[in-house]
Formats: structure tokens, C-alpha cells, sequence
């Protein structure tokens, strides 16, 4: 079997299945460090192996006796093993017995990935070690692209990550679902950190694609899992609702070759309408009940979203109650991302010239994001100024990190005018 072909069968492997196969190993050995390195030492000696034997009939099998058996030697390193050698007898039906190891879907509550949210949310964790914890165990994103999320280095993201499954064994986190009277005070980190998950799937930071569809579908997953276990709590129905509603679009947000396409320019028919109605469910009546200020958040984000999802087409969006709306959660949340999606709605609403002041001073509060050269950009061109926007879009090719976004400002930079000097 061709490299190729390989590599393309683990990519869809770890996509489907990272965040099951470290939870099933940190389940077995509580140890969330040796899940995750015998996970990744697995995907490794996978990379090796099939192109000889070929990809198995079970890689997800295949992969988690492999990161079982490394974990073991980790083990045995540390003079350990017999503790836990018991718990892993791997008999030569090596497929077999590891596709009997993986439970079904069918009892969500009892799901292994929910019991590593809830570890990584554990109370004791510092809220932004959990998130990025998460995002690395369960979502499957590389330290880079953690640390892109977070706006700090490599090397401080890993720094903190490994800080954070130090402190998980030494003050011996349980590996479960806590009980029903500890769920509320974990809630508002485990709505963020699955929110945070959604949105790196919605619009990648990094890769060849606008979206990462697997980790916007997992993260619903999630979601529902966590509203069947506090299903009256706000907060869980209202970002819910924000995800269905957003990734409810998928399917008309980029062209044939992956390139982005715009809001007004999306083909409304391809929505998905079950995901807009049952968003639109959710968020009926949050309006009137006491939110703490995590749930007004989402609930607020919600309203923005159905205000994009409800009108049948572009031209009837109610652009005014959207800047109304982003004025209400950038007083409540101070977010320069909230103040530079006011912008836009403002633009629409009222006009280029009066938005153009709300983005001052956000590239210094996003540094690195490729969006606000993008909207200033736009925004100047609109008024006008074309040789400035040129300049602002070529700010925004700059910071692209992702590639069929650059291609798309390459193509929206050649709309704005002349060619770029060559020697630049």
C-alpha cells in the first residue's frame, strides 16, 4: 500500500477517533500523560507498519492495542507493571479483542470522552489548562494549533499542557462523571471548553481546510451529552442552540474547490433545516428566565445566530437587531472578537464610515488574526479608499494561517484592484 494512502486513512482515523482512543486508554490505566503518548506512539508505528501489511480491517482496534501495549512498557519502566499488567492480557486475536474493547454509542451517559471532559474540567484545574487540555485529548489538535487558539507559544502551550497532567496525577483526579449535586460548578468550564472545541471546527486555525467538520460534529455530540445530564440548565440549551444554528450552514460555506463563501452568498437551500428548527426550539424562551452571565453569553450569540438562520434570504437580515445584539455581549464579555464582529454588523446596518472606528486598536488585542485586516479592508474599500485597503488586505494574506483562506484573499485582494509588486 502507497504512503499516500496511508497517511490519508490515519487522518481520517484520528479525526473520527483520537478523543475515543485516549479516553479508552486513560479509562484503563488512569493515566491521561501514557494515554495520550501510547496513542500517539500507536498512530506512529501504524505510520510504519500498514504500508507493508496493509491498513487493517479495524484500524481503530488495531490502534488502541498498540497504544495499550506501549503504555504497558511505559509501565513496566516505571517498576509499576504489576498493578496494572492484569488489566491487559491482549490474546493473538489482537483485532478481535480490541474491537471488543470499544463500547458502542449506545449509553452516551457512560461515554468514555465525557468522563475525560469532565477529568480535564476537574474544579482543582486552572480553567484555561482544562480547555486546552481538552482540546488536546479529546479534540485531537496538535500543541500548535492549541497554542494559536491561545494566542502563546509552542513551547509555553506544551509547558502548560504538561503542567496540567502532572497536577491530574498528583492530586489523583478521578477519571468519571462526577455526581449530579458537583455537575453545576464544572458546568461553566465544560460549556466553554466544548464551545472552544466547536469553534476551531467551525473555522480552522490552521490546515488546508476552512472547516474541521469532525471537531464541530464531536463537539455537538458533547454538547448533547452534557444537556442530557443538567437538562434544564440555560446555558447548556443556549449553546446547543449557538452550534446547531452555526454549523447547521456547513454545507453551503465553501465552494466545490474549498474556498470560503460569504454569508450573503450561500445557497439557502443547502441549510440544514432539522439543525436551524431544533436551534431555534432551544433558544424559545431563555429570553425570560435568570441567566448567570456564562448563559447570557450564549444565550445572546444564539440570538445573533437565528437572526442569521431565520430569514429566507440575505436581504431580509434584521442587521440593526444584530448590531444591537453585539453591543449587548461586547458590554457583557469586553471580547475584541465580539467588538470585531459589532463592526460588521454595524457596516451593514449604518454604513462603512461608522464602523470603521470600532476595529482601532484590535490588531494589537488580536494579534496574529488575519480577520480584522480582512473586515478593515472591506470596510475601507467600501468607503472608498482603495489604496489603503489594498494595503489592509495585504495585512490579511499575511496572517492567513489557513490555506484555502489565503487562496480566498488572494482572489479577494485581486478583486480590489491592480497586482501586487512582484518583489514583495
Amino acid at each position: 500500500m502507497d504512503d499516500d494512502a496511508v497517511s490519508r486513512a490515519l487522518t481520517t482515523v484520528a479525526g473520527e477517533h483520537w478523543g475515543r482512543l485516549v479516553a479508552l486508554v486513560a479509562a484503563q490505566f488512569r493515566r491521561l500523560d501514557l494515554a495520550e503518548d501510547g496513542v500517539q506512539d500507536a498512530f506512529a508505528a501504524a505510520a510504519r507498519h500498514w504500508p507493508r501489511s496493509g491498513v487493517p480491517t479495524n484500524p481503530p482496534a488495531w490502534l488502541l492495542t498498540a497504544a495499550r501495549r506501549r503504555v504497558l512498557d511505559a509501565l513496566r519502566t516505571e517498576a509499576t507493571a504489576h498493578k496494572y499488567a492484569p488489566q491487559l492480557i491482549v490474546d493473538a486475536r489482537t483485532e478481535a479483542v480490541a474491537a471488543a474493547a470499544i463500547p458502542p454509542e449506545g449509553d452516551e451517559i457512560a461515554d468514555e470522552r465525557l468522563r475525560l471532559l469532565f477529568t480535564c474540567c476537574h474544579p482543582a484545574l486552572p480553567p484555561s489548562g482544562s480547555a486546552a487540555l481538552v482540546l488536546r485529548l479529546v479534540a485531537g489538535l496538535s500543541v500548535g494549533e492549541i497554542a494559536r487558539l491561545f494566542l502563546v507559544s509552542e513551547t509555553a502551550m506544551q509547558a502548560r499542557l504538561t503542567r496540567v497532567k502532572h497536577k491530574i496525577a498528583a492530586a489523583g483526579i478521578p477519571f468519571a462523571v462526577p455526581d449530579s449535586d458537583e455537575l453545576p460548578a464544572r458546568l461553566d468550564t465544560v460549556l466553554a471548553v466544548i464551545y472552544l472545541v466547536f469553534t476551531e471546527g467551525y473555522a480552522a486555525t490552521d490546515g488546508p481546510a476552512v472547516m474541521r467538520t469532525e471537531l464541530a460534529d464531536e463537539a455537538i455530540r458533547l454538547g448533547r451529552l452534557t444537556r442530557r445530564l443538567l437538562p434544564d440548565a440555560p446555558a447548556t440549551r443556549a449553546l446547543l442552540s449557538l452550534m446547531l444554528l452555526q454549523h447547521s450552514r456547513r454545507d453551503a460555506r465553501v465552494d466545490a474547490a474549498g474556498r470560503p463563501i460569504l454569508l450573503p452568498d450561500q445557497d439557502r437551500s443547502r441549510w440544514i433545516r432539522s439543525e436551524i428548527d431544533e436551534g431555534l426550539d432551544l433558544l424559545a424562551g431563555l429570553e425570560r428566565v435568570q441567566l448567570t452571565p456564562a448563559a447570557e453569553r450564549y444565550v445572546l450569540q444564539a440570538r445573533i445566530a437565528a437572526q442569521h438562520a431565520a430569514p429566507a434570504a440575505a436581504s431580509d437580515t434584521n442587521w440593526p437587531e444584530i448590531a444591537d445584539l453585539y453591543e449587548r455581549l461586547e458590554r457583557l464579555t469586553a471580547s475584541p472578537v465580539v467588538r470585531l464582529n459589532r463592526a460588521v454588523a454595524v457596516a451593514e446596518a449604518d454604513g462603512a464610515d461608522a464602523a470603521l472606528g470600532l476595529l482601532d486598536g484590535l490588531e494589537a488585542t488580536l494579534p496574529g488574526r488575519h480577520e480584522v485586516h480582512l473586515v478593515r479592508a472591506e470596510l475601507l474599500a467600501r468607503s472608498g479608499r482603495r489604496s489603503d485597503a489594498l494595503t489592509a488586505m495585504d495585512q490579511a494574506i499575511a496572517h492567513a494561517g489557513n490555506d484555502a483562506t489565503r487562496t480566498y484573499l488572494d482572489e479577494r485582494r485581486a478583486a480590489l484592484g491592480d497586482e501586487r509588486d512582484p518583489t514583495r
